[in-house]
């Protein structure tokens, strides 16, 4: 049975009887100045208080970490209440008897890898330490919607009461979130990104390290979207940000030290393809009958109506069959967690202990960019590698033979065989989802030096190279340099190529190219709201690069990795580009010359910004990504989600920012109150102390 429900919330916001209470809180109480009262010290807390900023962001102080992590699920349940158990709901493979039709492809997939099953295994062999903390997230959660039940739509609450079980398949399901195998691959895999980096006290101007943290994902409501908090407890003192439906901080930073992750390009999953014969498959020369069995899947219909459809799950020895078509089918062989390491994370005082709990909890399929207060910075490519007897990245990147055994991996590879770097002599880590090579200027990152199945080759991406430009050079970096650097709105490709392409559009165009050209000309380069020029670049690069034969002159060299490649390779093709470029900007915008902001604009709930940054893969590191309606404006959807600068000076210095906001709650105020800062390139204060909370009060609840 779920947790029964902890007992509701006594906010001092006002002294009133409970059922008024929750009116006045539904009413808008959050929003009201809060008295300051005395703040007690941490050791002596009894119980569990939120204290919520002017941003929503709730700061929880508790007597202990289960109180704490009741505090978050009650937290999330008041600012993300809808979005969490409608996350729930999917991943119990529920999601189409909850919500109907539309859903229904949600639930084949969860049922196909297995994953309630998994959970309910995986949960129940947990032990009782990593067990607590679950319960008290969904009892926090349960809580909240029993206390406040007007807060939850009518359509989600048929998911709660919600248990520790279902905290625990968010867990597993965010490990996999990138699976190419899954229905929504394109989606996952277009959106994945990040920056991060962390600066030694040999290249910081104070002699302290820093830490960037610059996630892009989606700014749909989804199982990508961050949750800003902060747990304090005798133990710990942790900021950062979980992703909505996570029971603890993924990104983080404590008195001692931080960490951010970025997606890697890791393959911890294998696609078999099977020969299908005799109703089984063939494997070893021989013909195997497939594990068989039915899982019954509710569909809800119109009105109080539901039916049922049968979901025959087939299993071979690779793992579960995920399509077929014809005498061919699709297997696909996953490692598998049963917890992440990021509980224990937040509490975590030491690049010894931190890496410690690494080495016992592997993150799958992710970067760890880490510093501290000692000065320490550093790098770990993250996750479980299958361990293969041969073959390179691209060759385990795409199906293979299902009836060949030597093709079936058993083992992976540990976490002191994964590139890793500590310390690096230029005093810099970055990663900006290339290769770990990159990561750091040190020998360690050979690629010689692992299999080449590890993670592919080939030249850092025009994101990378533009992180890497921004971080190197004499001068020592001070912390308002790196959060200046960190909205960089250059591309990276445009002084590569734009000199090339105004010249020979000069030189041997038509009197619409050298019109062009002189937009491009005047161009500075960025993707700032007021540039001119950026929109022409952007249109006349979507056409040029994939067609150009090659696309430059000079190719990138491993000699000089961050010079190369550059000057226009094929001008034929980049002449006719720029034609048809010219032609659509015009037709769509009206001048060539539009600027960047008016054609791409922040917009949620009635609140219109111009925009600035753009697509990584033209070189720019403030990465915003727009959906395009085909008329009016494209609004931005994607990129900068939630990002931290931290020094770790005495006491530590940090600074964030959640553009979406920190709630997906209809009607609330925190769903637009971050963009202004985002549009000015900004970011926000953090506060950490009690004074400062208090001095920034919007409302206190006691659980």
């Amino acid at each position: 049975m779920p947790p029964a429900p902890h007992a509701p919330a006594r906010s001092r916001c006002l002294l009133l009887p409970a059922l008024a209470l929750a009116l006045t809180l539904l009413a808008g109480c959050a929003n009201a100045a809060v008295e300051p009262a005395q703040a007690p010290s941490i050791a002596t807390v009894t119980e569990t208080e939120i204290l919520w900023d002017r941003y929503g962001v709730p700061h929880i102080f508790a007597p202990d970490l289960e109180g704490a992590v009741r505090g978050l699920g009650w937290a999330q349940a008041r600012n993300h209440g809808d979005l969490l158990l409608r996350l729930y709901g999917e991943r119990r493979g529920r999601a189409a008897e909850y919500w109907g039709e539309e859903r229904l492809e949600s639930d084949r997939w969860v049922h196909t890898v297995g994953l309630p099953d998994h959970a309910s295994r995986a949960y129940a062999a947990l032990d009782e330490s990593r067990r607590r903390p679950l319960d008290a997230f969904a009892e926090g959660v349960n809580a909240y919607a029993d206390a406040f039940p007007d807060s939850i739509r009518p359509e989600t609450r048929q998911v709660l009461p919600v248990s520790g079980r279902d905290v625990h398949a968010q867990i597993l399901a965010v490990a996999h979130l990138f699976s190419p195998a899954q229905p929504t691959a394109g989606q996952w895999m277009r959106a994945r990104g990040s920056n991060a980096w962390a600066v030694a006290p040999s290249r910081s101007a104070s002699g302290n390290a820093m830490l960037l943290a610059n996630p892009h994902l989606p700014w749909t409501e989804s199982g990508f979207t961050f949750f800003e908090a902060h747990l304090a407890t005798p133990e710990m003192d942790s900021y950062g940000a979980a992703l909505v439906g996570l029971p603890f901080l993924a990104i983080a930073f404590n008195d001692h030290l931080g960490w951010t992750h970025t997606v890697n390009n890791q393959r911890m999953e294998t696609h078999y393809e099977l020969a299908l014969e005799e109703g089984g498959y063939r494997f070893d020369g021989a013909v195997r009958p497939f594990e068989v069995d039915t899982v019954r899947l509710r569909v809800r219909e119109e009105g109080d109506g539901f039916r049922e459809e049968s979901l025959v799950r087939r299993r071979s020895v690779h793992g579960p069959v995920v399509a077929a078509a014809g005498e061919r089918a699709l297997a696909v062989r996953m490692v598998e967690v049963d917890w992440m390491p990021h509980m224990e994370l937040m509490a975590a005082r030491s690049l010894e202990e931190f890496e410690g709990l690494l080495r016992d909890d592997l993150v799958l399929g992710f970067n760890t960019i880490y510093a501290d207060a000692d000065g320490n910075i550093f790098y770990h490519y993250g996750g479980v590698t299958p361990r293969h007897g041969e073959g390179d990245f691209a060759t385990w990147a795409r199906p293979v033979p299902g009836d060949d055994p030597a093709y079936l991996w058993t083992d992976v590879h540990g976490y002191e065989e994964m590139p890793r770097v500590v310390n690096p002599e230029a005093g810099w880590i970055q990663n900006a989802n290339e290769p770990p090579w990159y990561a750091a200027d040190d020998p360690a990152l050979d690629p010689a030096a692992y299999p080449e199945y590890i993670s592919p080759g080939g030249p850092p991406s025009a994101r990378a190279r533009q992180s890497i430009r921004l971080l190197t050079g004499p001068e020592r970096l001070t912390f308002e340099e790196m959060v200046e650097r960190k909205h960089a709105e250059e591309k990276d490709l445009a002084p590569r190529l734009v000199p090339d392409l105004v010249a020979a559009a000069r030189a041997e165009g038509s009197d619409r190219l050298r019109t062009a050209a002189a937009v491009l000309a005047e161009w500075d380069g960025s993707t700032r709201a007021d540039s001119r020029g950026a929109l022409l670049f952007e249109a006349w690069a979507q056409r040029y690069l994939p067609a150009a034969e090659p696309a430059f002159q000079t190719g990138w060299s491993p000699d000089d990795p961050l010079g190369t490649p550059h000057e226009i390779g094929d001008p034929a093709t980049a002449l006719a580009a720029l034609e048809a470029a010219a032609d659509a900007v015009e037709a769509r915008w009206g001048e060539l010359d539009t600027a960047w902001g008016r054609a791409n604009r922040l917009r949620r709930d009635g609140v219109d910004l111009p925009a600035s940054g753009g697509p990584g893969e033209q070189g720019v590191f403030r990465v915003i990504g727009f959906a395009d309606p085909g008329e009016g404006p494209r609004v931005a959807v994607f990129g900068d989600s939630y990002t931290a600068a931290i020094e770790f000076s005495d006491p530590i210095r940090a600074r964030a920012l959640t553009v979406y906001g920190n709630a997906s709650k209809a009607g609330s105020p925190h769903r637009t109150d971050q963009l202004g800062y985002f549009s000015r390139q900004e970011l926000r204060p953090v506060w950490r102390s009690r004074a400062e909370i208090e001095a920034n009060l919007r409302d206190r609840e006691t659980l």
